[in-house]
């Protein structure tokens, strides 16, 4: 995949069969309990290794953990329902590996924590890894071990032909000679099903647009989504807030159908009432969840087509959370998310897209570079303000996205 220019990643939703279902239940299960065996192995391994006397059945037993870990037929031998319930040697594999891709994340960014069991929940997922047979000259999207049979359905291997619906006919029409590398089959706690496609050619995907010659900053706040240096601004639609009320009221009948059956020894899992509430929640929060997206993508593709250069402030999220009284707020505008499509639209359309150091940026005057300091100095309540060393009136967000465009030039 690496050898290719041009990378993309592709979701469409599926529809499988009941058998099929089944057969996604086990793999994800599967997946899971590789990754938590890898978990339990390297624990082992941590309690035997502090033992400092040479003991030969500790060694031996050091010995055997990493043999275990080296290969996945230790897992299937020692585990009798992965071969029962048909889960691949593919899918223990790939989790495997995800298990190791953890591992180097923490070693790169100590924040990211060391790999943790992952509890068994009503959402999962599993992957796959495609294959090109050795006489295929070109791999395409119909050749492959998991491959498009037609517009509406996709081959996967061990699950078989499923039904799907997504934004994939246009690759489908427009590249013959894209490659599909890993593949990710999901399921989320609504009950709904998707796989998630990683793409790879020569020829880019999206046709790069013409040069605009118009560049832009922006200053993202909670009073209001965005303004721009063009004095432009986007009203924050508030999605959780909006549907606050209403989650809560729902989360509270659920918390008492929940007493209700640990009361009545009845297994959640098993609750039929406990369960239709429990779907019902989720959708609440899903439909939360894929307004603020839709939202985002909108937004951030307008400012990339119609400007050649974008310039946003860095923000750290994780400290901005730290302030309990902006928390929400903060949680609920997704400023991250929306400055990842910013990045990545960027560069699948061609344009520039670069964060600068958001320091001053507020309390400098953008017509004369007069610093406001110590009793000047602004507050969060001080929308609109004049300098006091040239007269100039601002308004602060405004002002704001003027100097952060000005520090990227």
């Amino acid at each position: 995949m690496m050898e290719y220019q041009y990378h993309y990643g592709l979701k469409v939703r599926c529809y499988p069969s009941d058998k099929q279902k089944k057969i996604i239940e086990h793999n994800i299960n599967g997946s899971k309990f590789a990754y938590n065996e890898m978990v339990a192995i390297d624990k082992e391994l941590y309690k035997l290794r502090k033992c400092k006397l040479y003991i030969k059945q500790v060694q031996n037993r050091i010995d055997y953990l990493k043999k275990r870990k080296e290969s996945t037929k230790y897992l299937f031998a020692l585990h009798s329902w992965l071969h029962q319930f048909n889960v691949g040697t593919d899918v223990t594999s790939m989790a495997i590996r995800s298990y190791k891709a953890a591992w180097k994340m923490f070693r790169n960014v100590h924040s990211s924590g060391v790999p943790k069991f992952h509890r068994k929940q009503y959402s999962g997922g599993f992957q796959l890894p495609n294959r090109y047979s050795s006489k295929v000259s070109t791999p395409s999207l119909f050749n492959g071990n998991i491959k498009f049979v037609d517009n509406k359905h996709l081959n996967v291997s061990l699950i078989g032909r499923i039904r799907i619906s997504g934004s994939h006919t246009r690759l489908m029409v427009e590249h013959s000679a894209i490659r599909i590398g890993t593949v990710s089959v999901s399921r989320d706690s609504i009950g709904n099903y998707y796989i998630s496609l990683q793409l790879a050619s020569d020829s880019p995907f999206v046709q790069t647009l013409n040069i605009t010659g118009n560049p832009i900053g922006i200053d993202l706040n909670t009073e209001n989504f965005l303004t721009t240096s063009d004095g432009d601004v986007v009203d924050n639609p508030r999605y959780y807030r909006k549907n606050k009320k209403q989650l809560a009221k729902q989360q509270r009948i659920l918390s008492r159908k929940q007493l209700r059956a640990k009361k009545e020894h009845r297994s959640l899992r098993d609750s039929k009432n406990y369960q239709e509430q429990r779907v019902l929640v989720a959708k609440l929060n899903n439909k939360v969840s894929n307004r603020r997206n839709n939202f985002l993508h909108e937004t951030s593709t307008a400012l990339i087509k119609n400007h050649d250069l974008v310039v946003a402030e860095e923000l750290r999220s994780k400290n901005l959370l730290k302030n309990h009284a902006l928390a929400m707020s903060i949680s609920d505008v997704g400023w991250r998310t929306f400055l990842q499509m910013l990045e990545y639209k960027a560069k699948v359309y061609g344009k520039t897209f670069v964060t600068v150091d958001p320091k001053n940026t507020t309390q400098t005057c953008s017509h004369c570079g007069y610093l406001m300091k110590g009793e000047e100095k602004l507050t969060l309540s001080d929308r609109t303000w004049t300098c006091p060393n040239c007269n100039q009136y601002h308004v602060r967000d405004h002002n704001a996205a003027k100097n952060i465009l000005a520090k990227a030039i």
